[in-house]
């Protein structure tokens, strides 16, 4: 019913409750004079709606806020603005909760955030209905990325005061993130050298042609006149050669850097010392020979081919995290280009150490991360840690004369290598114990990150996508640290109806 019937003033129309009865013969088996609440589309509001009143108090957008405007410090996003002149730009305050609920929920696009700040309560709340163009959310995010990133260690601190990370025992894993690169703007370097030279030929033909028309311009309209400009098909395809140039060079820089680094390893490894390690590495940098199949992205090209969990391959990066198993906080992260984990169980465990101060009690990983280097570096942190740390790591299948038995009984072999001695301990009955709890640790987060976040990120080029993952990670703890409050929020009531009278 409208107000156009009469029957009820405009005034009145919120607070008259209208009963519509239906009748039963319009439509096989509706009930006998059904009734419906009342449905007026173009009721007048008579007071102003409140968005506060239609956000549940309990709700993670009012957490974001809080977190926002009494824990973390913004002042590196305040010092950055030190002119004065032009329009005023958006509260940082405003966008850093913008972003910070987006990054929890998923909505990671400038523009998906500029127009879900329009539709969608939480995010109109968060932005006091002032709603940011998607250019100045962009604009937001690139210039205060690694403030973003910094987020991270301050969300670790306040899980750690909420007591949340006690470090007892922790689990290492990594994950492929899906980089923002086209599998189609991809260059093998074989494809690369033999399309270099055809755009080469391509462009010498054009110069000439260019010189001859220039030359025949000039003698028809002067020296002076207009006519000598490149054609558009020449500035194009120059354009394309620079690049050519830049991608090959690049694959052949990686090319040289990974012969140097082998060289080096195996130099060392037959007791050579540092001046003849450098100088076979410098030899074979030389000497380096790029792969035919090497490709080398030109939408992102700081990204890799990695096989993803599908078992599909994807340009990617390698996402590393450990995390704490009493409520699945990552604790220490980051981003790199590289497949393979065996190389980042000494810079995560140093990253973790220089986070929190302390090492955890016990340290899990799978056996990607088993290596005789990697083993050494097990041994020292031990040893330093007067045995308050142990490592367990999987050291993959049993080689073939490798001493491991099914069950451990009596002293280890003095004999036995650190590959043998971590199988051992990992064969034992508190070891199969401490390994199982692996899986439960790590795993669900990285699942829990691919539901809610997505397991991918927006930025371009290694440095912008680790800030990125960093603010990724630090989310994931907010969010976290939300739902233990909201655990504590909902239990207080029932504890405080348990506690008996006094």
């Amino acid at each position: 019913m409208s107000d156009s019937d009469g029957l009820f003033p405009a005034a009145e129309l919120e607070h008259v409750d209208v009963d519509v009865v239906v009748d039963d013969g319009v439509e096989a088996g509706a009930g006998v004079n059904k009734r419906f609440r009342a449905f007026e589309p173009a009721a007048v509001m008579l007071v102003p709606p409140s968005l506060d009143e239609w956000l549940p108090q309990n709700h993670l957008s009012r957490f974001i806020a809080d977190i926002v405007e009494t824990q973390l410090d913004l002042k590196k996003f305040y010092a950055s603005y030190a002119k004065s002149k032009g329009q005023p730009p958006y509260d940082p305050r405003l966008m850093v909760r913008v972003l910070l609920y987006g990054y929890c929920v998923g909505v990671r696009s400038s523009r998906e955030l500029e127009r879900v700040c329009v539709d969608v309560v939480a995010f109109r709340w968060l932005a006091a209905q002032q709603a940011p163009d998607f250019r100045s959310i962009a604009r937001f995010r690139k210039r205060h990325l690694s403030s973003l990133g910094n987020v991270f260690l301050q969300a670790l601190e306040l899980c750690r005061a909420a007591g949340m990370v006690s470090l007892g025992q922790v689990a290492l894993d990594g994950t492929k993130v899906r980089a923002n690169a086209s599998r189609r703007k991809a260059m093998s370097y074989a494809r690369l050298t033999e399309k270099q030279k055809v755009l080469a030929d391509e462009v010498s033909a054009l110069l000439a042609d260019a010189d001859a028309i220039d030359d025949a311009e000039d003698a028809r309209f002067g020296k002076d006149k207009r006519g000598d400009e490149l054609p558009p098909e020449l500035a194009r395809r120059e354009t394309r050669l620079v690049k050519l140039a830049e991608a090959r060079a690049a694959l052949e820089a990686d090319a040289a850097v990974r012969a140097r680094k082998d060289a080096e390893k195996k130099a060392r490894d037959k007791g050579d010392d540092d001046d003849t390690a450098a100088q076979k590495g410098d030899d074979a940098a030389k000497n380096a020979v790029v792969r035919p199949k090497a490709q080398r992205n030109f939408t992102d090209p700081d990204s890799r081919i990695m096989k993803t969990a599908d078992g599909s391959f994807h340009y990617a990066y390698n996402a590393q995290a450990i995390v704490d198993a009493d409520h699945q906080v990552i604790v220490a992260t980051t981003l790199t280009n590289v497949g393979v984990d065996v190389e980042q169980v000494v810079p995560m465990i140093e990253k973790l150490q220089a986070t929190t101060g302390v090492l955890p009690g016990q340290i899990l990983a799978d056996a990607g991360y088993c290596s005789a280097a990697n083993l050494d570096y097990v041994k020292t942190v031990e040893a330093a840690g007067d045995g308050r740390t142990e490592f367990f790591i999987a050291t993959g299948r049993v080689k073939h004369g490798e001493r491991v038995p099914e069950v451990p009984r009596g002293r280890i072999p003095a004999n036995a290598t650190l590959r043998e001695r971590m199988a051992r301990k990992l064969k034992t009955k508190k070891g199969r114990a401490v390994y199982a709890r692996r899986k439960a640790i790590v795993e669900p987060v990285f699942g829990q990150i691919h539901t809610r976040q997505g397991k991918f990120v927006l930025l371009r080029g290694l440095e912008q996508a680790a800030y990125e993952w960093d603010l990724i990670a630090a989310c994931h703890n907010l969010m976290k640290l939300h739902t233990l409050q909201t655990k504590a929020l909902l239990a207080a009531p029932a504890a405080l109806i348990a506690r008996p009278a006094t």
